[in-house]
C-alpha cells in the first residue's frame, strides 16, 4: 500500500469532516523531519461527523487496522457511541481518527488550540506548535523525543 495522505485529507476536506491534523504529519507542517507512517488527526465523534468521514473515505476502502479480520468500516446512527478512535487502513494510507489527545483534552480543546493553513487550494486545520509540542511531551514516548527536541529548535528559530 502506497501513502497518499494528501488525498487523504483532501478528501475529508471535500466532505466537510470537522477534523485538526495531530500528530507526527502534524509536526511535517511546522518542519519537523520525523518519518510518520500514518495520519492522525483529531475529530469531533459526533454521529453526524463520523458518518460524513466514512462516505469521504468510501473511494479508498477504509478498513479497521486493529482487528484481527480488518473489517471494512461500517458506521451507522446506532453503533457511532461506541467509537472513541478509530484506526484506519485505507488505499491512501493509514489514518488514525481520535477523540481525545493526551496533555490537551477532547475534540473541542484541540480545536480551541489550532490553527488554519493552506495547502495548495484547502485550508487545513491542524495543532499549533505549543500545543504539539505539549501533545508530544504528554505521550512521553520514546520516538516523539526526537520530533520534541526539534519542535522546540523550530520554536526557537520562529522567534528569531
Amino acid at each position: 500500500m502506497t501513502s497518499n495522505f494528501f488525498n487523504l485529507l483532501e478528501l475529508l476536506v471535500k466532505a466537510g469532516v470537522d477534523f485538526i491534523i495531530v500528530g507526527g504529519f502534524a509536526g511535517v507542517v511546522y518542519g519537523c523531519t520525523y518519518i510518520t507512517q500514518d495520519i492522525d488527526i483529531c475529530c469531533d465523534f459526533s454521529v453526524d461527523n463520523l458518518l460524513l468521514l466514512q462516505k469521504a473515505l468510501s473511494n479508498v476502502h477504509p478498513v479497521h487496522r486493529m482487528t484481527g479480520n480488518r473489517q471494512q468500516l461500517e458506521l451507522t446512527k446506532e453503533n457511532c457511541s461506541q467509537y472513541k478512535n478509530l484506526y484506519l487502513d485505507t488505499d491512501s494510507g493509514q489514518l488514525d481518527c481520535l477523540s481525545f489527545i493526551d496533555g490537551l483534552g477532547d475534540y473541542q480543546k484541540v480545536k480551541q488550540a489550532s490553527e488554519l493553513i493552506r495547502v495548495e487550494d484547502i485550508q487545513l486545520r491542524v495543532l499549533n506548535l505549543d500545543a504539539l509540542i505539549k501533545a508530544k511531551k504528554a505521550m512521553n514516548r520514546p520516538r516523539d523525543k526526537e520530533a520534541i527536541l526539534q519542535l522546540e529548535a523550530i520554536k526557537k528559530l520562529k522567534k528569531l
